[in-house]
């Protein structure tokens, strides 16, 4: 056997007590089957200011635990862009168009809001959607 080969299948040998098993579900997240066809779906995304990616990433991760604490929200995921760290996006689920302006009103959200003025270089910017289904 090439010698390069064979070190290469001892290296792949050796790595595979580094992998880790593949991550259940939590007893917590939600299935598929409890977002019904037709739900609200929205994609969101802001950018932080120069400078100001730190503050904008300190003030926004406390929404993970509050909207997901939210009985109407059935899904949420805040995520940042890992090419243009202070992008932020957004992807929330919730029953209807309804329950979602319903968590736009809530005091955390605006105060949210009431701080992108100084960290963010503009507005929200926000796709809605809806959530199809093979009535499955």
């Amino acid at each position: 056997m090439n010698r390069r080969l064979m070190n290469l299948g001892l290296c792949c040998a050796g790595l595979s007590a580094f992998v880790a098993p593949p991550l259940a579900a939590s007893p917590a997240s939600p299935s598929y089957q409890q977002i019904p066809g037709g739900s609200f779906s929205a994609v969101a995304e802001i950018r932080a200011k120069p400078g100001k990616e730190a503050a904008l990433r300190a003030a926004t991760l406390p929404l993970i635990k509050l909207v997901r604490a939210d009985p109407k929200n059935l899904v949420y995921f805040l995520q940042e862009d890992r090419q243009e760290p202070g992008h932020f996006v957004f992807y929330e689920v919730f029953a209807s168009e309804a329950d979602f302006n319903a968590h736009n009103a809530m005091p955390y959200v605006k105060a949210w809001f009431a701080k992108l003025p100084d960290l963010a270089t503009g507005d929200v910017q926000a796709t809605k959607l809806t959530i199809l289904s093979t009535g499955e």
